[in-house]
């Protein structure tokens, strides 16, 4: 790779997404351009091959935020005027940095390089990337939100390259010095009395380049690869609830850490209770009469059926309290279980029930005294 092909390549075409496209898209574009160009899904193929190769690379700089950011910085940079490197002018290796000192000296932070005393060559040191975090869905039975699961869930996600181990060549390829950079690892371009630096984009700043690129994940290091991963739901989680398990997102860059996956949890509905907080209600329908004269009925809970009062005179929508019959909480107690109590009318009554309740009727005062009051007084 020389310095023009940094520039020239549009990894975001490659990738297939906008210039503006967030990481989980980027990501996403990966993965389904990676699992259908892979040499093992098209054996045989080398345009394939050759494609899935653009992708990795493309995949390894983007992915990765302070090379995204730097890429566009120097894209931009060449679009304004610069013209055969990514500061314009010839590219000097370690003679050409005539005044001992360079952008890297003010920014070395900001380009990922290590800083080093003036007068000292040069050498950009490729720091651990944490690999990126990840996001999966799973979706839990009511009782197993509330007494607690372990769940099973199938992630795709850029893992360490089990053929090169993460190194990104060929096991017995091994590696060559730099011919982009010298071996030095930054590229430099003298300007006045400052020498402007920016990291190779050939070596990534390392000083050496590959012998051959491996197969397998095509000199990233990284290939994409779907497993299984265990976790363990904690009792008493609710619906939408995010859980990180450290360390299983996307595999770090030059031996940093893996990124993390975070879980958002789904609660399927239940046939009887609803949840809120913890507290877990169930609604216990009644007939006119239980509420007229009160009973007592039996509501299920998430283990024994307990036995509830309903008052005498209770009214629709009436709530009754079961202490500690809830949904479990993180510090051993329980929410409690509200009886929301349903007045059922009968649609249909017997000759005998209908004499009843019409003796009944005669015998009532009218509830709506205050509002037959009130339409007298408006009279004119």
């Amino acid at each position: 790779m020389s310095e023009y092909d940094y520039v020239d390549k549009d990894y975001y075409a490659a990738l297939g997404v906008s210039k503006d496209a967030p990481q989980a898209e980027i990501a996403k574009a990966y993965r389904k351009l990676a699992r259908e160009l892979h040499p093992d899904a098209r054996p045989g193929d080398a345009a394939a091959e050759e494609r899935f190769k653009q992708v990795s690379e493309a995949y390894a700089v983007l992915s990765n935020a302070e090379k995204r950011a730097e890429y566009d910085r120097v894209r931009e940079m060449v679009a304004a005027g610069a013209r055969s490197t990514p500061f314009g002018g010839a590219a000097t290796g370690p003679a050409g940095d005539m005044w001992g000192f360079g952008v890297e000296d003010l920014f070395g932070d900001l380009l990922g390089q290590a800083r080093q005393p003036r007068g000292q060559r040069h050498r950009t040191v490729r720091r651990p990337r944490r690999g990126g975090d990840i996001e999966a869905t799973v979706t839990l039975e009511f009782t197993e939100a509330l007494s607690g699961a372990t769940k099973k869930i199938r992630i795709t996600a850029p893992d360490i390259c089990g053929e090169c181990g993460g190194a990104g060549s060929s096991p017995d390829a091994g590696t060559t010095g730099c011919a982009t950079c010298g071996g030095v690892g930054v590229l430099r371009r003298r300007d006045g009395g400052v020498t402007m630096s920016a990291t190779c984009p050939a070596c990534g700043g390392s000083g050496v380049s590959p012998g051959s690129p491996c197969r397998r994940c095509g000199g990233t290091g990284r290939h994409v690869r779907t497993k299984d991963v265990r976790m363990r739901v904690p009792a008493g989680v609710q619906d939408s609830a995010r859980i990180r398990v450290k360390g299983k997102g996307e595999a770090g860059l030059d031996g940093g850490p893996a990124g993390d996956l975070y879980v958002t949890i789904r609660v399927s509905p239940h046939e009887v209770f609803t949840r809120r907080g913890d507290d877990l209600t169930v609604t216990a329908p009644v007939t006119v009469t239980e509420a007229i004269l009160g009973t007592t009925i039996t509501v299920p809970t998430l283990d024994e059926p307990v036995t509830v009062r309903v008052p005498a005179g209770s009214q629709p929508g009436r709530v009754l309290r079961v202490r500690g019959k809830g949904a479990p909480t993180s510090g051993g107690r329980s929410g409690d279980l509200l009886v929301a109590l349903d007045v059922v009318v009968p649609r249909q009554l017997s000759p005998e029930q209908r004499r009843l309740v019409e003796s009944l009727h005669g015998t009532l005062t009218s509830p709506r005294e205050h509002l037959e009051n009130y339409v007298k007084a408006s009279r004119p």
